[in-house]
């Protein structure tokens, strides 16, 4: 059976998705942009570094609720508005996935939802 997660420490679905589904042992959490739960804006309108670092704190927030963590994460998925932003996003990225590191795709897309620099997607696994 799954089971929905949704905390108020992440930002609400902007449309009709659940933050995080729990299927079995597995986490799925939707695509997190970077906005800031207290404000309900983005962190910063212009720099990949913030955005990657609050989309990941998003990400953080809906696995705590479920009673699991980015050590959990087994998979990424980043979606970037420039691949010229690719090495700012890792080296915030690194920052959070130092052993054992997640699988992980970066593609470059047309754009993103609210015009977003940066979305991440995870998928977590715990015994």
């Amino acid at each position: 059976m799954n089971e929905t997660i949704s905390t108020t420490k992440a930002p609400a679905a902007i449309g009709p998705y659940s933050q995080g589904v729990k299927a079995g042992n597995f986490i799925y959490v939707s695509g997190q942009l970077p906005i800031n739960v207290k404000t309900k804006e983005f962190v910063s309108k212009d720099s990949v570094k913030e955005q990657t670092e609050q989309s990941i704190k998003n990400i953080k927030a809906i696995l705590n609720k479920a009673g699991y963590e980015l050590t959990n994460v087994i998979k990424t998925t980043v979606f970037l508005s420039d691949m010229s932003n690719f090495k700012d996003m890792n080296e915030i990225y690194a920052k959070y996935f130092k052993v054992n590191c997640p699988a992980r795709a970066a593609f470059e897309v047309a754009k993103l939802p609210l015009d977003a620099l940066v979305e991440i997607e995870a998928v977590a696994y715990k015994d």
